[in-house]
């Protein structure tokens, strides 16, 4: 996705309707209405791919893992730190919004009759949803949360099959998963005219709230990362992973800093290695930990996607009740464990969330113009928690690592 492109069709779109917005000029007005048709075109191709996407990356992950009595304690304690630190990251990110959106209140969209969200099941009705009866239905009708289920459940009993028979399935879901990534590549590099066409038509209803709103969101995310940080990281491998915080610190710099440049944990793997050795991190750790970090281990991505739920419900004028913030949370901590390696892929895989939680898609184009600033918070966050997690394991089971833990080592991060 081109960057520049993405935030120069953002900021035409919101000069365009902010001049709509303040003037009485009819033939701005129908502008506005006119290319409002290529933002819904946008939104609806990220759409058609966001579900096999997920299907296939969750079921990847999951059963990449294979048999979970055969993990060891290393695969163990990684995945206790990520699920352990992933929870609250979203419940940060949400309280945060709501807090700061309760001193600067957002502007609200008037609604229009393709952004009226569906109705949000109670709670008895959300939990008896889980199992979907016919998984094919739930895929035709949208049905992200049920069909993540579904995945999980696949992706376990695949995990559990012979090497040769999972090692097939996986290989074919990888492929897939691939090609929807290169389909989904495609669609982002329209995303400035469909930013663009987003943008006009909400920033003419809504006026200067939209950059006041704006603001707040990039700025709340950014202190809730690294209140985050200080809060579960720091601690962590203060306590558990017994390391000084100033040597800790000091050792991720290059990490922190690779990441907040590259936005990704792939091209920073190479200094994450060398940071997590100088922090006296054995090989054995390194090697599974910081490899399966790469994969799955997204609380700076879970933080935003929380964030950017109760953001997105403000400014669609859509109150989130309890069920809706159970099935959000539930769905931001699956697809946060399993974002696919595209750009801005915290955005493209908010649309499950935000349907679970009962929020239009339509303030998806408007956060990719702006997501390059959070986007470099966000992954230098995630790179710090790989390095973070390394720590901590060693700590837990360092000199400790057993036949089985070296084979589970071989197996995960080959």
């Amino acid at each position: 996705m081109n960057h520049f492109a993405t935030a120069l069709g953002l900021i035409l779109g919101l000069v365009v309707g902010l001049i709509a917005a303040a003037t009485d000029i009819g033939i701005l007005d129908r502008f506005a209405e006119g290319v409002a048709p290529f933002g819904t075109l946008f939104i609806n191709a990220i759409r058609m791919v966001v579900i096999p996407l997920v299907v296939t990356t969750i079921f990847v992950g999951v059963a990449r893992l294979g048999n979970p009595k055969t993990v060891g304690k290393l695969g163990g304690s990684a995945l206790g730190f990520f699920w352990g630190t992933t929870i609250p990251a979203i419940i940060i990110g949400m309280g945060f919004m709501k807090i700061a959106l309760g001193f600067w209140p957002a502007s609200v969209q008037a609604a229009t009759t393709g952004d009226v969200p569906p109705e949000v099941p109670g709670l008895l009705d959300f939990f008896l949803r889980l199992i979907p009866p016919n998984p094919f239905a739930a895929a035709s009708d949208g049905a992200l949360l049920p069909l993540i289920v579904f995945s999980l459940l696949a992706a376990a009993a695949a995990g559990a099959l012979a090497v040769d028979r999972r090692e097939r399935l996986i290989t074919l879901a990888e492929d897939i998963s691939a090609m929807f990534v290169k389909l989904i590549d495609w669609i982002l590099w329209t995303a400035p005219v469909g930013v663009f066409g987003l943008t006009v038509p909400v920033m003419a209803r809504m006026g200067l709230g939209l950059l006041a709103g704006l603001a707040v969101f990039i700025a709340t995310v950014i202190v809730g990362l690294f209140v985050f940080m200080a809060l579960f990281y720091i601690p962590l491998v203060r306590f558990v992973g017994k390391k000084p915080v100033g040597e800790f610190v000091r050792g991720v710099i290059g990490s922190y800093t690779i990441g907040f440049s590259t936005t990704s944990s792939v091209a920073s793997l190479p200094v994450i290695f060398e940071d997590a050795e100088n922090l006296d991190v054995s090989p054995p750790v390194a090697s599974l930990v910081l490899s399966l970090g790469t994969a799955i281990n997204r609380a700076g991505s879970a933080l935003f996607q929380g964030a950017a739920v109760v953001f997105l419900a403000a400014i669609s004028g859509v109150t989130i009740s309890g069920s809706s913030l159970i099935a959000a949370g539930i769905v931001g901590f699956l697809v946060a464990m399993s974002v696919a390696p595209v750009p801005s892929a915290s955005i493209v895989t908010l649309a499950p969330i935000l349907e679970a939680a009962g929020v239009p898609l339509t303030g998806l184009g408007i956060l990719l113009g702006i997501d390059r600033i959070p986007d470099m918070f966000r992954s230098a966050t995630n790179t710090t928690g790989h390095v973070a997690c390394a720590v901590v394991v060693e700590g837990l089971v360092g000199g400790k690592v057993t036949a089985a833990d070296e084979a589970a080592v071989e197996r995960l991060s080959g």
